[in-house]
């Protein structure tokens, strides 16, 4: 009898012992978080990995409490180098780790592949800066963007050339990357429909440095317009390589080479406002204090500005523990249909997504440079 009550007290202690490590994994929920920290881009995937754990350091300095209970939020960072492979490969790690949703990627060539293996497995994912319209049209309702997509891009930039520089011709280059591909085809088409006559297409990769050939080519045909559809470690010697060649040609892009490395990276090329990109995203005058409160902060916590997108990124993760605290439930598959209703003021302002994943009234900003500074040219819808 001695006997079976010690099993008795031991198999309870046991249990109890067995609840309390459940109990405590049950408050840690798990995110994960995917971008180039590595490579070409790896200035720009570390920004938004930086907002990404400034809004996780954010929420655990007030613990968010998700159906009745305090929880803790956890961030597993993941290196994708940008490359479609390795984010496939990244993307399953992260599912294998047991994350309840994903901030990233964050160039689209990485987003599209890892989006189907987040989609197999029901994780939402929230990408803070892909705008290749294919992400959201895959008919995947775990995708998510917090930035307007090429079409809207580039129909913007397309427009601005012919309509503001009076542009009669373009020549247009590209990475070949998801990315650069689909904003340069969405600026060229919209550049035509407005009246602009295509006289070069050229071809680059998203690791080259040396475009003299390239732009050799473009010359030739003397356009009022160079459109280039690709990141800033490009954009920034390709414009200090047009201005070697003598070219007159004014520049465009995206938000890929609309930076503030870009000064740094085109140097003393960049003058007289005679370059112009977009960032696929825009602040409107009401978050405009919230967004510079932001900024200072990151400045001290880091000790580096902003470059672009860390603010979508601490958004991304603020909206996705929005949504499990609405739906009182870290399960995906219970908080995913409050994530696609959400309405969220955050430090980059209103977010609701449409049908798709994509934003409701996305915005987005034009920016010329003079003298090594960014102008802006305001917001758009």
């Amino acid at each position: 009898m001695k006997l079976l009550k010690s099993v008795i007290v031991v198999g309870g202690a046991v249990a109890a012992l067995a609840s309390e490590v459940a109990h405590a994994q049950d408050d840690t929920v798990k995110l994960g978080f995917a971008g180039p920290l590595t490579g070409q881009n790896a200035n720009l995937g570390k920004d938004v990995e930086r907002g990404a754990r400034m809004a996780v350091d954010d929420l655990n300095a007030n613990p968010p409490v998700i159906a009745g209970r305090k929880v803790k939020i956890e961030l597993q960072v993941e290196d994708d180098a940008g490359d479609p492979r390795q984010a496939t490969q990244v993307a399953q790690r992260l599912v294998d780790g047991g994350v309840r949703g994903v901030v990233g990627h964050f160039n689209s060539g990485a987003t599209i592949p890892a989006s189907k293996i987040y989609f197999d497995n029901h994780i939402p994912e929230i990408s803070q800066s892909s705008t290749n319209p294919k992400y959201t049209q895959q008919g995947f309702d775990t995708a998510f963007r917090l930035v307007a997509n090429d079409g809207q891009l580039g129909a913007v930039l397309g427009k601005y050339a012919v309509q503001k520089w009076n542009a009669k011709t373009v020549a247009v280059i590209d990475d070949r990357t998801a990315y650069g591909e689909g904003i340069a085809d969405e600026f060229l088409k919209s550049a035509q429909a407005s009246g602009a006559k295509l006289v070069s297409r050229q071809y680059t990769t998203d690791k080259a440095t040396d475009f003299r050939g390239v732009l050799t080519a473009v010359k030739g045909e003397n356009p009022d317009v160079v459109f280039y559809g690709g990141m800033d470690a490009q954009g920034g010697p390709m414009i200090k390589q047009m201005q070697q060649l003598g070219m007159q040609s004014k520049f465009m892009g995206g938000d890929g080479i609309c930076t503030g490395e870009l000064p740094s990276l085109a140097g003393a090329a960049l003058q007289g406002r005679q370059v112009i990109c977009a960032e696929a995203g825009g602040i409107t005058p009401e978050y405009s204090a919230g967004m510079d409160d932001f900024k200072k902060r990151f400045k001290a916590k880091y000790g580096q500005d902003v470059v672009i997108y860390a603010p979508y990124a601490y958004d991304a993760v603020m909206i996705l523990v929005d949504a499990m605290k609405r739906a009182g439930s870290s399960d995906p598959a219970k908080y995913l249909p409050y994530l696609k209703k959400t309405d969220y003021k955050g430090v980059i302002g209103e977010t609701r997504f449409d049908s798709r994943g994509d934003l409701q009234n996305a915005t987005l900003t034009l920016y010329t440079f003079n003298d090594g500074k960014r102008e802006s040219l305001g917001v758009q819808h």
